[in-house]
């Protein structure tokens, strides 16, 4: 319901209960304006036609739609695995790869050469002092002390160019002792040489002993966290997903990372110590805590490598795992039905049972140099880790196993010797407290010791 009247010739005003709008013009061209839109209208006789200002309707929500939203967080979802996806192929390829590391064999060490003598700084000096007390006026007397001030400077300039050769030539002499008795397998010089060369390695790594061209360390491996328990796979179909593997496939994996732990200390071993002929590796972790809350060491592998049995293996092409069962010797491993490493007996092993007993895997002390073993101090500094996988705690060997700077010699700082061969012993009867040897230890479904 409205109302309307004439204001004035040709405006009119109309109230209804929408508002209030006002109409200007002659029929044939009129204006409405008020509430609402502004419109034109225009008639003759009987017809009339009307258009609203700015044509169409109201403008909608221009927020985005539901659809769009769904996209966006599709594209969005994808992304994250694709990312993920290439996280943990970068993790996989880490662990297949890390025993094909580029080690570079050391070379004889050369003493740099002497520091540049700086003849301005000394030329200057001994014409200052020369030119004391004499005026600007004294110009013969100031010739003859320059004359002299270089002559002095020149004698100074000689005699540090001298002194930096012999003191270079010092060094060398140095150096070349360390070199020869690096050469010969001082037990000293290879310790030392060892232990820094370690320092930089992912799994820490402590040096026990160096005897008769010899060395036995210990490896810190992490536990089985290290190893993703995700894998991604394209479909068929192309489609990317990222599936969680089997506790074989994973136990399989985690095998090749000892492995190539082993293989990567052992190569480094060999490459900075160039006459050392054999390392007895023994490779331990962190077992769970016991009803104490302990967690001390467990070995899971112990092997000796020695240099010819390494040449000529084709790092770039075979696995980590092939490497060790076909180049080591008395391998000792064991394994369940889905290869997964379980701890040693050691019951006949007193010598690497001794060793174990005095490792402090305590994760409470911050890591430290491997050179500080021994001292009740941390152990070896692990460097960068595996893309996802845990640091390894730092093994402190207790004295006096270890003593840094004097590597122990005896019998109790080395790894155990191997057994006496099975053709040694009485045919087809194992050992008392031991599983029978198998023919391939990292077979599947193995259980050696």
């Amino acid at each position: 319901m409205g109302f309307s009247f004439k204001v004035a010739p040709g405006v009119r005003v109309r109230a209804t209960s929408h508002g209030v709008r006002a109409s200007v013009g002659p029929r044939a061209a009129r204006v409405h304006v008020g509430t609402g839109r502004t419109g034109f209208s225009t008639g003759l006789g009987p017809v009339s036609m009307y258009k609203a200002a700015g044509g169409g309707r109201r403008p909608r929500n221009l927020g985005p739609s539901r659809s769009s939203v769904a996209a966006h967080e599709r594209q969005l979802r994808q992304a994250q695995k694709t990312q993920q996806a290439a996280e943990l192929k970068a993790a996989f390829d880490a662990i297949e790869n890390l025993h094909r590391q580029e080690v570079i064999p050391t070379t004889p060490p050369v003493a740099p050469s002497p520091a540049p003598v700086n003849e301005t700084a000394i030329r200057r000096w001994h014409e200052q002092q020369a030119l004391q007390g004499l005026s600007i006026m004294q110009r013969q007397a100031r010739t003859t002390a320059r004359k002299r001030a270089a002559e002095g400077a020149q004698r100074d300039i000689n005699a540090a160019v001298e002194r930096g050769f012999r003191e270079q030539a010092q060094v060398q002499r140095q150096l070349d002792e360390q070199w020869r008795r690096l050469l010969g397998n001082d037990p000293d010089v290879v310790f030392a040489t060892l232990t820094e060369a370690f320092e930089d390695n992912q799994a820490p790594v402590a040096v026990t002993g160096v005897e008769n061209g010899e060395t036995s360390v210990l490896i810190m491996v992490p536990g089985i966290e290290a190893v993703p328990e995700r894998m991604p796979k394209l479909a068929p179909a192309g489609n990317l997903s990222i599936a969680k593997i089997t506790k074989t496939l994973r136990n399989s994996f985690y095998l090749g990372l000892i492995c190539g732990h082993v293989l990567i200390t052992v190569r480094e071993a060999l490459a900075v110590a160039p006459c050392l002929q054999a390392v007895r590796v023994a490779v331990i972790r962190q077992a769970p805590p016991d009803a104490y809350g302990i967690r001390k060491a467990e070995c899971l592998l112990a092997a000796m490598f020695t240099r010819h049995r390494l040449d000529g293996v084709l790092w770039d092409s075979t696995a980590a795992i092939q490497i060790v069962q076909d180049t080591s010797a008395d391998l000792r491993i064991r394994l369940s039905g889905t290869r997964e490493p379980l701890p040693l007996d050691l019951a006949r092993e007193p010598a690497l049972a001794a060793l174990l007993q005095v490792i402090d895997t305590s994760e409470s002390e911050p890591p430290g140099r491997a050179d500080e073993l021994g001292d009740g101090s941390p152990g070896h500094t692990a460097g960068s880790q595996l893309p996802g996988a845990a640091a390894a705690p730092h093994p402190t060997v207790s004295a006096p196993t270890l003593l840094m700077g004097q590597p122990p010699t005896t019998p109790t700082a080395m790894l155990p010797a191997p057994h006496p061969p099975r053709s040694s012993r009485e045919p087809g009867a194992p050992q008392a407290g031991h599983a029978k040897r198998c023919s391939s230890p990292l077979a599947p479904s193995s259980c050696c010791s």
